[in-house]
């Protein structure tokens, strides 16, 4: 009878170029030390797996989930030379709020030779590790994330690869590697400290329901709260959630349903600027003034907010230096050069104009 080998303890996991500041990752022969079989049978058993026996696909298949490898696509040869190639990763290219910061990353990354490949997840977790399980194969110079990566799994094979990381448009205390962006959490506190400067009272929130918007909401919601600023008695505020991406009919369909249930509210936060000029659309079919009856606040800051009449009031994030500082982040780590501040804070502004 053959005896089934275990892998070794955590303690004894292989030390290798582990410092996220370094390219090092785990490699095919540290999987093969931890399973305890040679380089060439572990490479058989992640690519021919009929040609071992199941106990050494078993040892195998634990290495390699014990220590997040993921095996590189590009030839032998290839694999310690830069790739020059850049993976953003984004929600949806069908709203323009991301855009402004593509359009920086794809410039400053051309500016010095290197291209971008650019991926789109929706707002699913499981559509996002699948792209990033791909992405980490082909071993870019460098990945930029929209938000910050929630999945443990996708986290693991990140930090794991060894790969220069930017996550953006979000703030935490515990990046993976480098981060620019802003907190979403002090975005919903300052929206509803403004609509309470401006004299309103019955405040309602119109938003899409991903992670991000999420926190912002319950922030703005927390805030609003204390400031007395939700229908009397009411141990919330008022809210109308849709799907992500949101659009004008989810402004429309949503300012019916809130004004049906709470008619007398007097302001919307809504997490995209389309939403708000939907609100805008559906307040004069409905008789109601902006901002007289109505005020109205978006986020993004697109180019038609300010063309409509009244211009849009908007929360402005700064996508082209969000774009910039990624590029220039990937660039001097591939190259390694030093980065003096990994983590940058570039807040945001609320822009005010006709409807508040």
């Amino acid at each position: 009878m053959t005896e089934k080998k275990s892998p070794p303890p955590a303690a004894d996991l292989p030390a290798v170029r582990r410092a996220r500041r370094s390219k090092g990752g785990y490699t095919l022969r540290d999987v093969a030390k931890l399973a305890g079989v040679a380089p060439i049978t572990a490479s058989r058993a992640l690519n021919t797996p009929s040609a071992v026996s199941p106990a050494v696909l078993e040892r195998v298949r634990e290495a390699v989930e014990r220590i997040g490898y993921v095996p590189n696509m590009l030839a032998g040869g290839l694999a310690s030379k830069r790739s020059r190639l850049v993976a953003a990763v984004i929600p949806t290219i069908t709203g323009s709020i991301f855009l402004e910061m593509v359009q920086s990353l794809t410039q400053t990354l051309a500016d010095s030779g290197y291209q971008l490949m650019l991926g789109q997840t929706g707002y699913e977790n499981s559509r996002e590790d699948a792209l990033l399980e791909t992405i980490i194969g082909r071993r870019p110079d460098g990945v930029v994330l929209t938000g910050i990566m929630r999945s443990g799994h996708a986290r693991k094979r990140l930090i794991n690869s060894g790969i220069p990381i930017v996550e953006t448009w979000d703030m935490t205390s515990t990046p993976i590697d480098m981060l620019v962006g802003f907190s979403h959490e002090k975005m919903g506190v300052e929206v509803a400290q403004f609509l309470h400067a401006r004299g309103r009272r019955r405040v309602a929130m119109i938003s899409a329901n991903d992670e991000r918007a999420i926190r912002r909401n319950k922030a703005f919601a927390e805030t609003a709260l204390a400031l007395g600023m939700a229908p009397p008695g009411a141990t919330e505020v008022p809210s109308f959630i849709v799907p992500a991406p949101t659009s004008m009919i989810s402004g429309r369909t949503g300012l019916r349903s809130l004004i049906a249930q709470y008619p007398d509210i007097d302001a919307i936060f809504c997490s995209s600027d389309l939403v708000a000029l939907g609100v805008m659309i559906e307040a004069g079919v409905l008789g109601m003034a902006i901002p007289d009856r109505l005020a109205v606040i978006g986020l993004g800051d697109l180019d038609m907010s300010r063309d409509f009449h009244p211009a849009l009031t908007t929360v402005r994030i700064d996508g082209t230096r969000i774009g910039s500082i990624a590029g220039r982040f990937i660039i001097d780590r591939a190259e390694e050069r030093p980065v003096e501040t990994y983590v940058q804070d570039i807040g945001f502004s609320i822009v005010e104009r006709g409807t508040t």
